[in-house]
């Protein structure tokens, strides 16, 4: 079944460019779990899919990171992504607390709308162990919004104009996807999609010290508690960092970077439809305009002072 999605998702990516394979397998899982479809007896793939394989997708995500690359950004952009991304995070978890989101709930919010969308929301999830229903709340947020993104960021370039090196800036650092963010940036131009895809993988870099600080933060909570202590570092993000580590170094082959990034791409679908078979449309309902509303406002946030820090650089 994990297949089958994978192939109708990729199908549904190149006819619909816009649509990327991630969120149309989530929709197409979702489907799937909602519409009668026994999922017992496919309960162990799909449970594979959404853990194993995103986890293995977010080792292979660090091949596409070249710490010279995000190098040649320069400081001042640099410090802008940093700033933006520690804003959102903490802000979004203070307007989730203010509207009586859960404590689990509105920290993976805050890490996918902050540092990559739903890939940050399974990391978070993997140190976390979250319920189910607060993962698939995060990752419909964070797709939903992001989603809205694609269309409103190159409909305010109409009324700002900046130039395309500038949209590409404010588009990686604002946008939730990685996906999301090409749909934005290459609506205006190369330059602006060259610009924005750097900047976005700047802000992925930003999750292994997050989850790490997260993880941190839950060994002392367990320890208070006398119960079982979580992984400082999980494994997969580890391996994050060796496989960034091995591309700044110049140690992974050119050849290989497109099929690996071919091979994420299959990955992290996989997963998304695994995750979309476990969500409830009923459970998610239950969030009601609470769950909208905080993720409207870390959207609306982390525009403004991405925005902003363009805008002063310009």
């Amino acid at each position: 079944m994990v297949v089958v999605g994978i192939v109708v998702a990729m199908a549904i990516n190149l006819a619909l460019p816009a649509v990327s394979p991630l969120m149309a397998a989530l929709v197409l899982g979702a489907i799937v779990g909602n519409c009668g479809i026994s999922t017992v007896t496919l309960a162990p793939g799909l449970g594979f899919a959404a853990r194993r394989l995103l986890r293995v997708g977010i080792v292979l995500l660090g091949v596409q990171l070249a710490v010279p690359d995000v190098l040649k950004l320069g400081l001042p952009v640099l410090l802008l992504v940093l700033a933006t991304v520690i804003v959102t995070f903490f802000s979004t978890q203070w307007f989730g607390r203010r509207l009586g989101l859960s404590r689990d709930r509105t920290l993976l919010v805050a890490t996918g709308f902050s540092i990559c969308g739903a890939a940050a929301v399974a990391a978070v999830d993997g140190v976390t162990d979250s319920d189910e229903e607060d993962v698939m709340t995060a990752i419909s947020l964070v797709t939903l919004y992001g989603c809205l993104a694609i269309v409103a960021l190159p409909v305010a370039q109409t009324f700002l104009n900046l130039p395309e090196e500038s949209f590409g800036i404010w588009a990686g650092a604002s946008v939730h996807e990685v996906a999301q963010v090409v749909a934005t940036a290459e609506v205006v131009g190369s330059a602006a999609l060259a610009t924005a895809v750097v900047v976005k993988l700047t802000r992925v870099v930003l999750l292994a010290p997050l989850i790490a600080g997260i993880g941190f933060w839950q060994r002392r909570t367990a320890q208070a508690a006398g119960g079982k202590k979580p992984p400082l570092v999980p494994l997969f993000v580890g391996g994050f960092l060796v496989m960034m580590a091995l591309r700044s170094l110049n140690l992974v082959p050119a050849d290989l970077l497109a099929p690996l990034k071919l091979a994420q791409t299959v990955l992290f679908t996989a997963a998304m439809f695994g995750m979309g078979a476990a969500v409830r449309l009923h459970a998610l309902l239950r969030t009601g305009w609470s769950g909208l509303a905080v993720g409207m406002l870390s959207t609306v946030l982390i525009m403004l002072i991405s925005l902003g820090g363009v805008l002063a650089l310009s």
